[in-house]
C-alpha cells in the first residue's frame, strides 16, 4: 500500500474507522428501508427511487423481422418387399454338418416344397447351433416361414 494518493483522500484518517454517526445502539435499517443510503452525520436521508421500467437508450421501436418456416413435405412411405399375406405356418428341418446329411437335407426341402404347391415361403432363417439326442453334435437348422 505504498502507492496510496493522499490527495483524494481530504481529512480523513486512514487509521480511524468511518464513523456510522452519533447513535450507536440504533438498530440497522431492514426491509423497506434497505434502498435508504445510511448517513455518516447520523441524520436522515430520502429515499431514493428505483425505476423498474425498462431502459430506453433513444432507439425506435425496433421489430424483429418475421421469418416464414415452410413445413416439411411428408414423403409417401415405399412399398414394401415382402408379400402382404400373413404367415401362416413355420417348418424347420435340421441335419448334422457333413456333406452326406447335407445332401439328404436338401432333398428332404425339395420334397415337402413338392407335396405342398400352395405354399409362398415368406422368410427363411439359416443357424448352426448343438441338438441333443444320444450325443450332442452340431447341427445346420433351417426354419422356414409359409
Amino acid at each position: 500500500m505504498d502507492n496510496l494518493d493522499d490527495g483524494n483522500l481530504g481529512s480523513q484518517d486512514l487509521n480511524q474507522p468511518i464513523p456510522l454517526g452519533d447513535d450507536l445502539d440504533k438498530p440497522i435499517p431492514l426491509g423497506d428501508d434497505l434502498d435508504k443510503p445510511i448517513p455518516l452525520d447520523g441524520g436522515s436521508a430520502p429515499k431514493a427511487s428505483v425505476s423498474h421500467s425498462p431502459l430506453n437508450l433513444g432507439g425506435g421501436a425496433v421489430e424483429a423481422p418475421k421469418i416464414e418456416i415452410r413445413k416439411p413435405v411428408a414423403k409417401k412411405p415405399a412399398p414394401k418387399a415382402v408379400s402382404t399375406d400373413r404367415i401362416t405356418g413355420v417348418k424347420n428341418f435340421f441335419t448334422k454338418l457333413h456333406p452326406g446329411a447335407i445332401q439328404f437335407l436338401d432333398e428332404q426341402i425339395n420334397d415337402w416344397l413338392k407335396q405342398n404347391p400352395g405354399v409362398t415361403i415368406k422368410r427363411t432363417n439359416v443357424t448352426t447351433g448343438d441338438v441333443q439326442s444320444k450325443k450332442t453334435e452340431p447341427n445346420i437348422i433351417i426354419t422356414v416361414w409359409y
